[in-house]
């Protein structure tokens, strides 16, 4: 019931499942790699919070984690 769409199932390759991470958690997220912030720079809304939802391992340490969605998303399904 998410309006988000990971397209590309993973693969960093399209940035629809952008998010933007509550400040308080950000700090708690393995280190962002370069391939993740090239994505992110084709995103719309990027934020310094910004994260690829689909490089962000749920585990139970970030149990809880408090995100948000973009004013605007690319949708790549045209839905």
């Amino acid at each position: 019931g998410i309006a988000i769409e990971g397209a590309c199932e993973g693969c960093m390759a399209c940035g629809t499942c952008h998010v933007i991470v509550d400040e308080a958690w950000f700090k708690r997220l393995p280190k962002i790699e370069d391939e993740e912030l090239d994505m992110l720079d084709l995103v719309y809304g990027l934020s310094r919070m910004s994260r690829l939802g689909c490089q962000v391992r749920l585990t139970a340490e970030l149990d809880g984690l408090v995100v948000r969605l973009p004013g605007e998303t690319r949708n790549m399904m045209g839905m």
